[in-house]
């Protein structure tokens, strides 16, 4: 486990030192919009997820990698973070870019393709659905058995339905981030597992641009709440070794990503005293 924390410090390095060094690059106009307060800042900051995901990867290969016996669930879970990170961050870029305007949510989604018409969001939905079974096809057996199709589409949907929820609280400074790294962190301490140390990059490079998307200096964007979701959603998988605690794990995703077409997650936080001071930690006051 000491791993996977080291591994976040490290990430929250490299998440640091890519934003600082591509923050004019972020700042052109096509990836600009306009926030919850109608201030005009960055989007799709997250790409400092699978840049650092890529280059932690590539850097581990080289140095463990290469050498005889090397390979196993560490480096089978090493290329998977690299496929989540930037599989959903594609997908999370697009809809940045494309989704201005369009109607969201699952059920505005719907609507669109009942009238045979895909919007950003549903290419993102169905897209994620699809990384998802096929991130979950490539896992190692980290415990649970059954029927392969059905171990399969439960553990893409775990995947799929974790990203999808991470970017349901992209809706305030931080609030993503925070969710994000406190489900990873919780999965890391049941698991004990050092295979999490690559996606622990991952997460870490988000918060290393916690301070300025608190701040409303950028924003994570679909692009990084998507990639850091999926990076959870792996987690989950490698902290439930059995099927049981997988078919549990995902009911509560399925719950909870259908409260949000009913309830608005901004309320709830904010009508419970103690995730509402969470939320607001590091927050300007003004904001």
């Amino acid at each position: 486990m000491s791993w996977t924390f080291g591994a976040l410090f490290v990430g929250a390095l490299l998440g640091w030192a890519w934003w600082g060094t591509t923050r004019d690059a972020m700042g052109v106009p096509a990836l600009a919009r306009t926030n919850h307060r109608g201030a005009v800042i960055p989007t799709a900051a997250g790409l400092v997820v699978p840049l650092a995901v890529l280059f932690a990867a590539a850097a581990a290969t080289v140095v463990v990698g290469s050498r005889p016996g090397a390979a196993g669930e560490w480096s089978t879970l090493s290329a998977t973070a690299v496929v989540v990170s930037a599989g959903f961050a594609l997908l999370g870029l697009f809809d940045d870019l494309a989704g201005v305007g369009q109607s969201g949510g699952f059920r505005g989604h719907l609507r669109e393709l009942r009238s045979a018409r895909l919007t950003s969001g549903s290419i993102k939905l169905l897209g994620g659905a699809a990384l998802g079974v096929v991130v979950a096809a490539r896992l190692p057996p980290f415990g649970p058995s059954g029927p392969a199709v059905l171990v399969v589409l439960r553990d893409g949907a775990i995947v799929a339905l974790a990203a999808n929820l991470v970017n349901l609280f992209d809706r305030r400074p931080g609030r993503a981030l925070k969710v994000a790294a406190t489900v990873f962190v919780a999965a890391a301490a049941v698991s004990r597992s050092a295979v999490l140390a690559m996606p622990a990059i991952g997460v870490g490079a988000g918060l290393g641009v916690l301070w300025p998307d608190l701040r409303e200096r950028c924003m994570l964007g679909d692009t990084g709440a998507n990639a850091l979701g999926g990076l959870c959603g792996v987690a989950l998988l490698v902290a439930a070794p059995s099927g049981v605690a997988r078919w549990i794990v995902l009911a509560v995703l399925v719950a909870l990503n259908a409260m949000s077409e009913l309830v608005s997650f901004s309320r709830l936080i904010d009508a419970v005293p103690p995730l509402r001071w969470v939320d607001r930690l590091g927050v300007s006051p003004s904001r």
